[in-house]
């Protein structure tokens, strides 16, 4: 039995047949670099570290980073490193011209962080396998038009393509949290080159679009100091003038992006 006493807003997966079925999500990893963000106790440490090329653990706990260390001491392609996944230099930590797959059971408070930072990390990442909240699963992964719909997925949706895989109750972590938690694949395959738009322009431009839910996206780009004559002249025809940015599918976005740089 673990008598660690969690902290940070650990809640540590013993669900036997999640902890399999995460670990097989990742695909064929033999010859290739996981990093796993939060292994906690190694529940899914354990299994990739016998299928994984090189498995790379980052842990905040250093008291959970020490039991690691032991528990995978005689396995030479285990790295267990102790510190915050948000300070993490991905390229500098994998080497150059090395891709890696992700997985991990990410603490609720800084989900969006993390997803954030892999998202900027995306040029040395191919895969990510993550449990969160549920409610920030069906948010990653929602539609426009739908009520999840936000600068988050949208966000997200730029990076990689996202599916919803499954979701597991309070029971399968000790201790059980207060909500369910759904895991997510994402494939990294980012859309600025396609849409053609550039990165950090665009990005701004999301978090502008949807500074406020309840207003129009014109409501908010004039908010945010574009000119009402600017709006009016470079509006694209094929976006309704009176919509809210969640109700935009992203190519509309890029369209109104492209037409005011133009303009």
């Amino acid at each position: 039995m673990h008598k660690h006493k969690p902290k940070l807003g650990q809640n540590f997966l013993v669900d036997e047949d999640a902890r399999t079925r995460i670990a097989e999500a990742l695909g064929d990893v033999s010859s290739k670099t996981v990093i796993e963000i939060g292994p906690g106790h190694g529940a899914i440490t354990e299994i990739l570290a016998a299928r994984a090329g090189r498995l790379l653990c980052i842990e905040l706990d250093d008291a959970l980073a020490r039991e690691l260390q032991f528990k995978f001491r005689e396995h030479p392609n285990v790295e267990i490193l102790q510190g915050d996944v948000l300070k993490a230099n991905f390229i500098g930590i994998l080497g150059a011209g090395t891709q890696a797959s992700v997985v991990g059971n990410l603490p609720y408070y800084i989900t969006s962080d993390i997803l954030l930072a892999l998202c900027a990390a995306n040029e040395c990442l191919d895969r990510a396998v993550l449990m969160m909240q549920r409610e920030v699963a069906e948010r990653v992964a929602a539609m426009p038009g739908t009520r999840e719909y936000g600068l988050l997925s949208a966000t997200i949706q730029m990076y990689a393509r996202t599916a919803e895989l499954f979701t597991l109750p309070p029971e399968a972590f000790s201790p059980p949290p207060e909500v369910f938690s759904t895991v997510v694949r994402l494939e990294f395959a980012p859309r600025f080159a396609e849409l053609q738009v550039d990165a950090s322009g665009f990005d701004a431009f999301l978090k502008r679009s949807f500074a406020q839910k309840r207003k129009t996206l014109a409501n908010n780009l004039r908010a945010a100091g574009y000119a009402a004559e600017t709006l009016q002249a470079a509006w694209p025809a094929n976006v309704p003038r009176e919509a809210r940015a969640e109700a935009l599918s992203l190519e509309q976005m890029a369209a109104v992006y492209r037409a005011f740089a133009q303009h």
